[in-house]
């Protein structure tokens, strides 16, 4: 039976924003009718808009703030006017704000894509465990991208029903036959930068991610330092942009070869990258199971990961991250990646018959409506579309 479904996203742009995006996409193919309350800017919502999602306007920034309770009425306000049957909370920000809407009233699913509490320490980490604590009494699944990621929740205290649908990529999109040949690539990639002549030779290493604290992106430049000199001709290219980007720069500035680093900066499409690669790279402090990894290995390029939620799920058994914030550790792995080319092709091949085999969107799409049925039908039975909005408090169990 047809759904009305609405997801509720805070952030708007980067992986959630496209996991999201591919959520809408299945569901309104699927025949639901699909809403989406996020912010008016930022590239989420004409996404959304594009692939047949009704947005709703939701004024509310990034991180709590004064302004909570102005968005918490906002969004009470739009499901009293839409009355889906499931809303669907994706993010930290979006799973404050709308239990705190709700509290049990609609059916609610909640996907951290990664937990607040990792985010931060001390005072602040334990008061967001606290508040997960509380948040999952009004929370009918706590769906997770990575087995690792609901462990995190377990340790955390968090107690309630739990779910799994592992982040997928579109496999015809991301595949390596449509993509252009290395050195085509490279030269598009010299030429976007306004590089002279073509993309200098020797192995390429791309981070592709939000310039920000979680990415790691800092990490990945003190390690860095000495792998042009280890390795002849390695260059490294930062794609993306954020708020720690100017900090990037001036550290990217005192390593020795500063002119092995390029800053360029955010693209709409990151496929020509993943081509252009013989590494991607993603030295993530945190995260649940992070999307350009499996965007990479889709497209038939090797990665190198840390140690991090989700990590080990979408790696080979023979591929060993590398622990969070070690620079040390970091450089000798991409050294030895770098200074292997035929072993990096050959991890590339490997990884996308991996994705094939376990990644695919629509798999994901498939679970992720599964875990709604499982919330309603014990609910209402088979016809979802005609229940009342439950005005009883959810429990977890």
């Amino acid at each position: 039976m047809p759904l009305t479904i609405l997801h509720v996203s805070q952030p708007v742009d980067g992986g959630v924003a496209r996991v999201v995006v591919d959520l809408l996409r299945g569901q309104v193919a699927d025949g639901h009718r699909v809403l989406l309350a996020c912010p008016a800017a930022g590239p989420l919502a004409a996404a959304a808009t594009a692939v047949g999602a009704e947005v709703l306007p939701w004024t509310a920034v990034r991180a709590p703030g004064a302004g909570l309770p102005g968005e918490v009425r906002a969004l009470r306000g739009l499901v009293a006017a839409h009355r889906p049957q499931l809303v669907h909370l994706h993010s930290s920000k979006a799973g404050l704000a709308g239990r705190l809407a709700l509290r049990g009233s609609v059916p609610t699913v909640f996907q951290p894509h990664a937990w607040s509490f990792a985010a931060v320490s001390g005072p602040m980490a334990r008061l967001a465990r606290g508040w997960e604590r509380l948040g999952a009494r009004w929370t009918d699944r706590l769906l997770c991208v990575s087995e690792a990621e609901r462990a995190e929740g377990v340790a955390a205290g968090l107690r309630g029903r739990w779910a799994l649908a592992p982040n997928g990529v579109d496999l015809a999109y991301f595949d390596p036959v449509r993509l252009p040949l290395q050195e085509q690539a490279r030269q598009q990639a010299a030429e976007s930068l306004g590089l002279p002549g073509p993309w200098p030779e020797g192995p390429l290493a791309v981070c592709v991610g939000r310039l920000c604290r979680q990415k790691g992106q800092d990490v990945l430049l003190r390690a860095w330092g000495p792998v042009p000199e280890r390795v002849p001709g390695a260059r490294l290219v930062l794609v993306g942009d954020g708020p720690e980007r100017a900090a990037l720069e001036a550290l990217a500035a005192t390593l020795p070869d500063p002119s092995s680093v390029v800053f360029a900066g955010p693209a709409e499409d990151p496929r020509d990258w993943y081509a252009a690669a013989d590494l991607v790279v993603l030295p993530s402090r945190w995260e649940g199971m992070a999307l350009v990894p499996l965007e990479a290995m889709a497209c038939g390029c090797p990665v190198l990961l840390t140690e991090v939620a989700g990590a080990r799920e979408c790696l080979d058994r023979g591929e060993q991250p590398v622990p969070v914030d070690d620079p040390e550790a970091l450089r000798e792995a991409l050294v030895a990646r770098l200074a292997d080319p035929v072993g990096c092709l050959a991890a590339g091949a490997r990884a996308r018959s991996r994705m094939v085999e376990r990644h695919d969107v629509e798999d994901t799409v498939a679970k992720v409506t599964a875990v709604y049925r499982s919330v309603l039908e014990p609910l209402f039975g088979v016809e979802p579309e005609k229940s009342p909005v439950r005005m009883t408090a959810g429990k977890s169990d």
